[in-house]
C-alpha cells in the first residue's frame, strides 16, 4: 500500500479503500465509506467447516459486512442540509458553526467534529421542523431499546478524531441553548 491516507481530515471524505470477505483492499473507492459494521463470524481450521459455518449464519463474504442504513440516511440529509446553508438553524447555532467553521481559525477543526455538531444541531433543531420527524423517532426506539427511560443520543468516532473537543463543543452548545431559553422566555 503506497499511503494510507486518501482524504484531508479538514473536508468530508471523498474517497476510501474497499473491503471485501478478507479485509481491506489497496482498490480505491471514489466515494465516502458508508457507515457499516461488521457481523463477527469465527473462521473455521478447514474450508469445508468455514463454508458450512457461513451456511448455518446466512452469511457469504460482503453479508458478514451490514450496512448502518440509519446512520447513512442521517449523514445524507445532514450533508445535504450543509450544502443548503443551514436552514432552519437558530442564530445563536448559525454564529457557533460559523466560528468552528471558520478557515483562519487558529486550531482548525476536523471535519469529522464540525459533523458530529452539525448532526446534533440538525436532530435538535431542525428534524422534525423540516419533515423527517423519523430520525427522531429511530433515534427514540433505538434509545428505548437500549436504554429503557432514559433519552440518549451518541456519537461514534475513531481514536485521534478529536473526541474531548466535540465534547467541548457539545458543551458550548447546550450552554447557548440554555441562555437562550432563559433570554427568550
Amino acid at each position: 500500500m503506497k499511503s494510507p491516507i486518501l482524504n484531508s481530515p479538514y473536508t468530508e471524505p471523498i474517497r476510501h479503500f474497499k473491503s471485501d470477505d478478507r479485509g481491506i483492499t489497496e482498490e480505491i473507492a471514489e466515494s465516502r465509506r458508508p457507515s457499516s459494521f461488521y457481523i463477527p463470524v469465527p473462521r473455521a481450521k478447514t474450508k469445508d467447516k468455514q463454508l458450512e459455518l457461513n451456511i448455518a449464519e446466512g452469511a457469504f463474504g460482503s453479508e458478514l459486512q451490514k450496512e448502518n442504513e440509519s446512520i447513512n440516511k442521517i449523514r445524507a440529509k445532514v450533508s445535504e442540509w450543509r450544502n443548503n446553508g443551514y436552514q432552519g438553524l437558530t442564530k445563536t447555532s448559525r454564529d457557533l458553526l460559523t466560528y468552528w467553521c471558520d478557515e483562519t481559525r487558529e486550531n482548525k477543526l476536523f471535519f469529522c467534529q464540525i459533523e458530529a455538531l452539525e448532526t446534533l444541531m440538525f436532530i435538535n433543531e431542525v428534524a422534525e421542523k423540516s419533515g423527517e420527524s423519523w430520525i427522531i423517532n429511530d433515534l427514540k426506539r433505538a434509545s428505548s431499546d437500549a436504554n429503557p427511560g432514559l433519552y440518549r443520543i451518541a456519537f461514534k468516532m475513531a481514536t485521534g478524531s478529536g473526541k474531548t473537543v466535540v465534547m467541548a463543543m457539545i458543551i458550548r452548545f447546550v450552554i447557548h441553548k440554555i441562555h437562550d431559553l432563559l433570554t427568550h422566555s
